[in-house]
């Protein structure tokens, strides 16, 4: 790693917790319940926007409008019950590892999610204990836009009084890995669902591992730029 490195930013869902499963089938069960054609691959190339922006692609695409605010607090409210009547998501193998590393070497960890999911955000302590910091997490409820873009890690830059060369982001999601590539930050993809590999690369990842324990073993020889 380079010798500036002071932060490290973490998306949440499929990169902490192995909940994109959980999420994809959530919303697939909720947008075909309500004619749409949604299926559970297509959750993966969404993961990262916000709820209403998922939703406002399937209207704009299947309707030809954008949905009403009650249409997207309806659609959401029944996705995010469903999600919630699942199995707790299990901490992803190999990043509670990777973050004893990590902050073994005085770095600090954040959180910059496209989750509104109270449930998972309260998870964080629980499954990480004092790794992450409250006031440093972007979650839902901090931007405007949401990822593809870059907002998020910006915001999470100005949160922790960083540069972009001071941090380095770890994506799952090629939503999540072209923010944090638009923001100016060097980019970790982390190929944790079914997507094909190369869709992160084609997103500007800067380097893409298989799993979570791969990075982790890989994390003292990275070199970046």
């Amino acid at each position: 790693m380079n010798n500036k490195l002071k932060a490290v930013l973490f998306d949440m869902d499929g990169v902490l917790f192995d909940s994109m499963p959980y999420h994809a089938e959530a919303w697939h069960k909720v947008m075909t319940g309500h004619g749409f054609t949604f299926s559970r691959e297509e959750a993966y190339l969404h993961e990262g926007r916000t709820g209403s922006g998922t939703i406002n692609i399937v209207f704009q695409r299947e309707l030809g409008r954008d949905a009403t605010e009650a249409e997207v607090q309806g659609l959401y409210d029944e996705k995010s019950t469903l999600f919630n009547s699942y199995p707790e998501a299990e901490r992803m193998p190999g990043a509670w590892e990777l973050l004893q590393k990590i902050k073994a070497e005085g770095l600090t960890p954040m959180v910059v999610t496209g989750s509104g999911q109270h449930s998972l955000l309260g998870r964080l302590e629980h499954n990480f204990p004092g790794m992450f910091r409250q006031e440093l997490m972007v979650t839902a409820f901090d931007v405007k836009y949401g990822k593809p873009n870059p907002e998020p890690y910006l915001m999470a830059l100005q949160k922790g009084g960083l540069k972009a060369d001071e941090a380095v982001v770890i994506e799952n999601a090629p939503l999540g890995v072209e923010a944090g590539h638009k923001a100016g930050i060097y980019t970790i993809a982390v190929n944790t669902g079914p997507l094909d590999g190369q869709v992160l690369m084609d997103a500007g990842a800067d380097i893409l591992f298989p799993s979570m324990p791969a990075l982790c073993d890989a994390w003292d020889t990275l070199v970046m730029p």
